[in-house]
């Protein structure tokens, strides 16, 4: 079972959808999705959102291992994707000596602001978090307590591990920034980072086809 968690934001519901349906069409082993829903962790998540959290679930991803019981891997994925390959192959990749695997990017984001006016934030370690590959078991300090208090930069910039040694790399191909990067046939994930298709002013971005296909398969209903 591959255990994958998304986040799930009210400002773009069909990317969660579409997303989900990329996986189904994907995947060659049994999926386990579950959604990131501030409305469904109301008693557990508790902090505030503030102006620099561009998603609902900026922070709230943290919770993953704990909604995992700290058990065997989970990916977690931002809803802002298409999936272009089997997740299979992704959770292959885990290293059993890593808490956490991730695309290492080094880059600096284009734009000031993103999708729906959004400041576009920069710090190191920018977009590690938007795929991550836990290994439950060493993320035990990511507990409920720990993400409602620690800082956005605590979070994201993996200061809850011990050392960035605990830190796995993945090629990029399985976070591919649409928009930052050139266009990738091989990408394994193309990213919306900067906004996605569903948004008219990132509608021709690359892969965008490819979502608007996946996004109507979603919508399919009957004998086609």
């Amino acid at each position: 079972m591959l255990n994958i968690h998304i986040g799930y934001d009210g400002d773009e519901i069909v990317a969660y959808h579409t997303l989900c349906q990329s996986i189904l069409e994907t995947a060659s082993q049994p999926v386990r999705l579950t959604p990131i829903n501030l409305r469904n962790l109301a008693s557990v998540f508790t902090r505030p959102r503030d102006g620099l959290q561009s998603t609902e679930f900026s922070l709230s991803r943290f919770l993953t291992p704990w909604l995992s019981d700290y058990q065997g891997w989970s990916l977690f994925m931002d809803c802002d994707m298409l999936v272009r390959a089997d997740l299979a192959e992704l959770f292959a990749l885990a290293d059993p000596t890593k808490a956490v695997m991730v695309c290492q990017h080094a880059y600096e984001p284009r734009d000031a602001v993103k999708f729906l006016g959004h400041v576009q934030s920069r710090y190191a370690k920018k977009n590690w978090s938007s795929v991550m590959l836990f290994n439950n078991a060493l993320c035990r300090a990511l507990t409920p307590d720990y993400v409602n208090t620690a800082s956005g930069l605590e979070l994201h910039q993996f200061k809850w591990l011990e050392d960035d040694g605990l830190i796995g790399a993945l090629p990029l191909a399985w976070n591919w920034l649409v928009g930052e990067y050139p266009f990738n046939a091989e990408a394994r994930i193309a990213h919306f980072t900067r906004g996605g298709p569903y948004f008219p002013a990132y509608r021709d971005a690359d892969y965008a086809d490819e979502w608007r296909a996946a996004r109507d398969r979603t919508l399919s209903a009957g004998k086609g």
